[in-house]
C-alpha cells in the first residue's frame, strides 16, 4: 500500500507567517511609494495611449520595443492604474508593492507544500511553514528585488513571477494524493478544479512576458521530481494537463511574432553575435550570483548593449557557469530535487541571458524570480548539514537585507539621485550619462546638462541619444544653429523619428521652413503616431497659411494622445483664424483645463470670447494672465478692449 499523504498543519502558523511576510514587504517600500516614473515608465506610461481606456489595453504598442510590447497582461495593469488614479506615480507603486507582497506568498505556498510532500518521506512535517516562511521571507526584502518593485515599468518581471509560481502551486494543489496513491489524480481529473488553474496562469504569463516560455516544462520536471518519480509516470498520468500547459506556448510565439520579436529588440535580427552575447552573460551570470549573496553595489541601468568579444576576458565566470551547469546536470540524475532547484534557476534566466540577444544585455530584476531559487537552495543544504529548525534563525537576515532595501529606495525617490548613483557607480556607462543630462535638463539646469552629454559623447562621440539630447539643450538655450550638426550627427547614427522631430524643430526655429516640413515627414514616416511632429508639423502649415492640412495633422497628434495641451491650443488658433471661433474657443478650455498655467491658451480663450462677445467672461481670463504676467504683451490692451465693450453692451 502507497504511504498515505501527510495529514497538513496547523493553518495558524500559516496565517502568522503570512501576516509577517507581508508587513516586512510594506516596511521596506513604504519609503519608495512616492518615487517618480523614470526611463521606461515614460514611453510605457505617460507617453502609452492604450492605457487610456481599459478596453484598448489589450492591444498595447506594437512599433517600439517597450516593456509592455507584447505583453497585454503588463498593459492592462497600467491600465486599471490610469483608470483608478491616471498618472499619479503613487498608486502604481502601490499595485507593485502588492503584487511583490502577493508573489512572496505565493512563493511561500509553493515551497510548503513542496515540502510536505510525501516524496520527502515526512522529513518536513511540522517545519515545512517556517522553512517555507524564511524562504519566503527573505527574498521578498532583498534589495536585489528593487529593481522590478520600486521601477513601475518592471511590473512585467512580478506579474510573469507571480504567474510562474501560481503555475506551480496550483499544480501542487491539483495533485492532491488520495489516502491510496501517492502519485496524485490521472486523466480529466488532473486537469480539473486546480489543474484548469495551472493551465490558466500559464496562459497569462505567457501573455504577461517571455520567461515565461519554461513554465510547462519546469512543471513536467516538478511532476517528475517530487510526485510522480519518473517522466514517463508523470505524462501517464497527466499527459492531458501537461499536453493543456504546453499549448500555451500558442500564445506566446503569437504575441512574439505580432511584435516582431518585439519589435526589434530581442532575436536574431540585431546584428549582434549570439557568441558575443552569450559570452557576456557569463559575466552578467556571475554577478548576479555574488549581488544575490552580496548586494553590496546595485546599479539601476548597466547601460544597454555592453558585449563581450573574447572569451578571455570572462574565462573564470565561464568556467563557474559550466561547474554550475554541469552540478545541475548530474544533481537531476542523483539528487534530483536539489537539481530541480538548479534547472529552474537557469531555466528562468535562459530567455534573457543565454545566447539569444537582446538590446539590453544587463538588469538586475532578471534575477526576481531566480533569486528565489538560490534561497531554496541554502534551506535544503543547512537542512541538510544541521538540524532543520536552526534554518530558522536565516529569518534574522532579513533585518539587515531590509536595511538595504530602506536604503536602495531612497535613489528611487529623485531621477537626479537615481541616475547619479548610476553614473557613479558605472562612470563608462553612456546611457547613465546622457540621461542624467536629461533629468537635469527637464529642471532646467542646462549647463550641468549640456555637461553629462558631453560626458556622454567623450565616451562614444557617435551615440545617437547624446548627440540628440546635446541639440535638445542647445536649442532651448537659444544656440539652434549649433543643435542642427548635433541632430544630423544623430541621425547618421540611428535614424529616429524623435531625432528627425528635434531637427525640424531646430530648423523651423531658424526659419528653414522646407527642411523643417522634409523632417517632420521624416519623422511621422517611421512613427505615424507621434503627436509632437503631428502638431509641430501643424505649425509649420498653419505659418505657411495651409489651414485645412494644420487642422488635418493637429487632430492626428489629438488622436495619438488627447492629453497635449499644445495641440489643443495651436488647433483652437487656426480654427479662430479660420473663422470659426466657436470650435477654437473648446480647445482653448480643454487646453487650459489639461494645463491651468497655459498663458497663451488662457489669453487666446480670452480673445475669443471677446470675439464672441462675452466681455465679461473675457475679462476674468485677461486678469488672470495679468496676475501670473504682469508683462504679457498686449494683454492690457486686450483688457481695456473687453471692458470698454461690457460697459457698451451692459453685461
Amino acid at each position: 500500500m502507497s504511504p498515505s499523504a501527510p495529514t497538513l498543519p496547523s493553518s495558524r502558523p500559516v496565517a502568522v507567517v503570512a501576516g509577517v511576510i507581508v508587513l516586512a514587504v510594506l516596511a521596506v517600500y513604504w519609503n519608495g511609494l512616492d518615487g517618480p516614473f523614470v526611463f521606461d515608465d515614460v514611453p510605457a506610461i505617460v507617453e502609452n495611449p492604450t492605457i487610456r481606456r481599459v478596453a484598448d489595453a489589450l492591444h498595447p504598442p506594437s512599433d517600439r520595443g517597450l516593456p509592455v510590447t507584447g505583453r497585454p497582461i503588463v498593459n492592462l495593469s497600467l491600465a486599471l492604474n490610469y483608470a483608478a488614479g491616471g498618472l499619479a506615480p503613487r498608486g502604481y507603486h502601490m499595485m507593485n508593492v502588492a503584487l511583490h507582497a502577493l508573489t512572496a506568498l505565493l512563493l511561500f505556498g509553493v515551497v510548503r507544500r513542496t515540502l510536505l510532500l510525501p516524496s520527502w518521506n515526512h522529513r518536513f512535517t511540522g517545519f515545512a511553514t517556517w522553512a517555507a516562511g524564511t524562504v519566503a521571507l527573505l527574498w521578498a526584502v532583498h534589495p536585489l528585488q528593487t529593481a522590478a518593485v520600486s521601477y513601475v515599468v518592471q511590473r512585467a518581471e512580478i506579474l510573469v513571477s507571480l504567474y510562474y509560481l501560481l503555475t506551480l502551486y496550483a499544480f501542487a494543489r491539483s495533485t492532491a494524493c488520495h489516502p491510496l496513491d501517492d502519485k496524485g489524480p490521472t486523466g480529466w481529473r488532473a486537469l480539473a478544479g486546480w489543474g484548469s488553474v495551472a493551465v490558466a496562469a500559464a496562459a497569462a504569463g505567457m501573455a504577461t512576458k517571455e520567461v515565461m516560455v519554461s513554465a510547462p516544462v519546469m512543471v513536467l520536471l516538478y511532476d517528475r521530481t517530487f510526485v510522480a518519480g519518473s517522466f514517463r509516470e508523470a505524462w501517464r498520468r497527466r499527459w492531458l494537463l501537461h499536453g493543456a500547459l504546453g499549448a500555451t506556448w500558442v500564445m506566446l510565439a503569437a504575441l512574439m511574432l505580432g511584435t516582431g520579436g518585439r519589435a526589434g529588440t530581442a532575436g536574431f535580427g540585431l546584428g549582434i553575435s549570439s557568441w558575443a552575447y552569450a559570452l557576456k552573460q557569463c559575466d552578467a551570470l556571475t554577478h548576479y550570483l555574488r549581488l544575490a549573496f552580496w548586494p553590496d553595489a546595485l546599479v539601476f541601468d548597466y547601460g544597454g548593449m555592453v558585449l563581450v568579444q573574447n572569451v578571455a576576458e570572462v574565462f573564470p565566470q565561464a568556467m563557474l557557469l559550466f561547474a554550475l551547469l554541469a552540478a545541475t546536470a548530474v544533481a537531476l540524475w542523483r539528487w534530483p530535487r536539489a537539481g530541480f532547484v538548479g534547472a529552474v534557476f537557469f531555466a528562468v534566466l535562459a530567455p534573457t541571458s543565454s545566447f539569444v540577444p537582446l538590446a539590453d544585455t544587463m538588469f538586475e530584476h532578471r534575477m526576481y524570480l531566480p533569486l528565489a531559487t538560490i534561497l531554496v537552495g541554502i534551506v535544503l543544504a543547512i537542512s541538510a548539514a544541521a538540524q532543520p529548525r536552526a534554518i530558522v534563525f536565516l529569518a534574522w537576515l532579513a533585518l539587515p537585507l531590509g536595511w538595504l532595501t530602506v536604503e536602495r529606495n531612497q535613489a528611487y525617490r529623485s531621477e537626479v539621485a537615481l541616475w547619479r548613483d548610476t553614473a557613479a557607480k558605472r562612470p563608462e556607462n553612456v546611457r547613465a550619462h546622457y540621461t542624467l543630462g536629461s533629468v537635469l535638463a527637464a529642471q532646467g539646469r542646462w549647463a550641468d546638462a549640456i555637461a553629462e552629454y558631453e560626458r556622454a559623447l567623450r565616451l562614444r562621440p557617435d551615440s545617437p541619444e547624446a548627440n540628440n539630447n546635446l541639440g535638445n539643450a542647445l536649442v532651448q538655450t537659444g544656440r539652434a544653429a549649433e543643435a542642427v550638426p548635433r541632430y544630423e550627427a544623430a541621425l547618421r547614427s540611428a535614424p529616429s523619428a524623435d531625432a528627425h522631430n528635434n531637427l525640424a524643430n531646430a530648423l523651423q526655429r531658424l526659419g528653414r521652413l522646407p527642411e523643417a516640413r522634409a523632417h517632420y515627414l521624416a519623422a511621422l514616416k517611421l512613427r505615424p503616431t507621434l503627436a509632437d511632429a503631428h502638431n509641430n508639423l501643424g505649425n509649420v502649415l498653419a505659418q505657411s497659411g495651409e489651414f485645412p492640412a494644420a487642422i488635418e495633422h493637429y487632430e492626428a497628434a489629438l488622436h495619438a494622445r488627447p492629453d497635449l495641451a499644445d495641440a489643443h491650443a495651436n488647433l483652437g488658433n487656426v480654427l479662430a483664424q479660420s473663422g470659426n471661433v466657436g470650435a477654437a474657443l473648446a480647445h482653448y478650455e480643454t487646453a487650459l483645463r489639461l494645463r491651468p498655467d497655459f498663458l497663451d491658451a488662457r489669453f487666446n480663450l480670452a480673445t475669443a470670447l471677446t470675439e464672441l462677445r462675452r466681455p465679461t467672461e473675457a475679462i476674468a481670463h485677461y486678469e488672470e494672465v495679468l496676475r501670473r504676467r504682469a508683462d504679457y504683451p498686449g494683454a492690457r490692451e486686450q483688457l481695456a478692449r473687453a471692458q470698454v465693450m461690457r460697459d457698451v453692451l451692459g453685461k
